[in-house]
């Protein structure tokens, strides 16, 4: 398993996309260029991303969690991951690394847990019948806002790593 972001000598942070069904991967894909770092999307189909540049496509095998597994096995604490997936930010955000939804919501340890409970309680409210919707759509809101933090989180990744912000 190749962990990227050690580039021309030196440690940047890299961003892990949780590929399927992610919204944002141009977004994430320009923010990266702009930072010079690299970007390693996870996914178990093929998907079309930028060819050259430091964008590569990891694919893995079908099946649950396994796209997760792979993310969480990587990533390090200066990275920044990209996922919908709450118990997959929890696992990233136990390893130091920083973990943003795809609306733009960060996660953090003092959110984590709230969000694993309130994850629970729906999934159990759904499985009774309580709730039959999903999530809400993605709204023009929730790209500003997802571009805002990721610019947030960069920005501590590297003064973490004491590279230029």
């Amino acid at each position: 398993m190749e962990t990227a972001g050690l580039s021309e000598g030196r440690i940047t942070p890299t961003l892990y996309v949780d590929g399927d069904a992610c919204p944002v991967k141009d977004e994430v894909y320009r923010v990266a260029e702009r930072h010079d770092l690299d970007v390693v999307v996870v996914a178990n189909r093929f998907m079309v991303t930028p060819r050259g540049g430091r964008v590569r496509l990891q694919l893995v095998p079908e099946g649950p969690d396994v796209a997760d597994d792979w993310i969480a096995e990587a990533i390090r604490p200066h990275d920044v991951a990209i996922t919908a997936d709450i118990p997959l930010a929890a696992r990233c955000l136990a390893k130091g690394a920083a973990a943003i939804g795809t609306t733009g919501r960060p996660f953090t340890s003092a959110s984590i847990g709230s969000a694993l409970a309130s994850r629970e309680l729906m999934s159990h409210l759904r499985e009774i019948g309580e709730i039959t919707g999903g999530p809400k759509s993605f709204r023009p809101a929730d790209r500003s806002r997802f571009l805002q933090e990721l610019e947030h989180a960069i920005q501590r990744a590297k003064r973490s790593l004491g590279t230029s912000a």
